[in-house]
């Protein structure tokens, strides 16, 4: 009985959403349906395949489960950043030889479902997942574009942030583009190319594409469609923000670097370590949250300062700064940017004890950090707010 009752409620949530698109889209959502919740439950298999998938199954938990153990593991992040960005074009695999989560982990459980597409344009292909939220029914809703960070994919990006579960309560799609390891060996996004800065060239362009098929596909709500990431998924979601501010209302960057902070791999290893020797004229600003633990080895938390403080600010702009805890938990210091109006245009919250994590993730993702305030929460308040 529960894989009936999962997959009607899939086929339900899937029925409502489909009735203004083509049957080639609905098709795709219905077969996704089935497939996710098949593989929800081994019930639901052929009895000849039972047996050895319930024995892959069993040690992928069990690798799963020690991955999350050792989240906070004892390598050196920032020499592992480097090698992964010295390894650009080269093949190679995860250097954490972590299995990443099973497809689909991040929906378990929830009412929406989760869509496998791909975009192709003259810079390349990416594939990314799309979660729809089982409250869609067709009317216009938020999109949130959220960047993994490197050696991270989208499953893993959306199991460690729990943005999923966050998209039901605030009825919001939430896309995960996929770096290749073709682009980069590391899956990082190349946000210290010069050509990955620009609009309507290289990886800009790829995901500028993904939203805009997304928005054409879906009934979005123009003026709601966001975008953030982490590391150097933030990086690169500061120059999504710079570069198609008629696309995106506001950005989120956590543990991330500004806009052309650099432009090789010298000046990317320096605005890592903080010294910045690219500088950028502030153009138009978009609303911004930004995210950093002050303990941060891999990116140097004075990223952070920069990208707030690079922005362009109202005159009369006042700040407020609002020392908070997490109990049993991290302290942290919120500082709002506001403008005469009183709408808050910048957001910065500095975690304090933490490193280069998702703060208040999920430890069964990578990069997180459960003792910090919600970065997911808080980023899909502050976009629900920003004007």
């Amino acid at each position: 009985m529960t894989l009936n009752h999962t997959l009607l409620a899939q086929m339900r949530a899937a029925t409502r959403s489909l009735f203004r698109r083509g049957p080639s889209v609905a098709r795709s959502v219905l077969d996704e349906s089935i497939k996710t919740a098949s593989a929800l439950h081994p019930a639901a298999r052929p009895a000849h395949q039972h047996g050895h998938e319930q024995e892959k199954e069993q040690e992928q938990e069990q690798e799963q489960e020690h991955a999350a153990a050792s989240n906070q593991a004892s390598y050196d992040p920032f020499s592992d950043t480097l090698a992964g960005l010295s390894r650009v074009g080269q093949s190679g695999g995860n250097p954490f030889n972590v299995r990443p989560p099973a497809a689909g982990v991040a929906a378990i459980g929830l009412p929406g479902h989760v869509i496998d597409a791909s975009y192709t344009n003259d810079a390349g292909t990416r594939h990314y997942k799309l979660y729809v939220p089982g409250s869609y029914e067709g009317a216009p809703a938020p999109l949130l574009m959220m960047l993994h960070g490197c050696t991270q994919n989208p499953d893993d990006f959306a199991l460690g942030t729990g943005m999923n579960a966050l998209a039901e309560e605030y009825g919001c799609l939430v896309a995960y583009p996929a770096q290749s390891q073709q682009a980069n060996a590391s899956r990082c996004w190349n946000w210290f190319n010069a050509v990955d800065q620009r609009h309507g060239q290289g990886e800009p362009s790829i995901i500028a594409g993904i939203t805009e098929e997304i928005m054409a596909r879906y009934v979005i709500d123009p003026k709601q469609v966001y975008v953030a990431g982490l590391s150097a998924g933030g990086a690169m979601a500061a120059i999504m923000g710079t570069q198609y501010p008629d696309l995106y209302a506001a950005v989120g960057v956590h543990s991330g670097l500004p806009f052309a902070a650099a432009d090789d791999l010298p000046s990317a290893v320096a605005a890592m370590k903080g010294d910045f020797r690219k500088q950028h004229a502030p153009g138009r600003s978009l609303p911004i949250i930004v995210f950093h633990g002050d303990k941060d080895t891999t990116v140097h938390p004075v990223n952070g300062e920069e990208l707030i403080g690079r922005r362009r600010r109202h005159p009369a702009e006042a700040v407020e700064v609002e020392p908070g805890q997490v109990p049993d938990g991290h302290a942290y210091t919120r500082t709002l940017h506001r403008r005469p109006d009183g709408s808050v245009h910048a957001e910065h919250w500095v975690v304090h004890g933490s490193g280069h994590a998702w703060s208040g993730g999920d430890a069964r993702g990578s990069y997180t950090d459960g003792k910090g305030p919600s970065a997911s929460l808080a980023m899909l308040r502050f976009f629900r707010t920003a004007r």
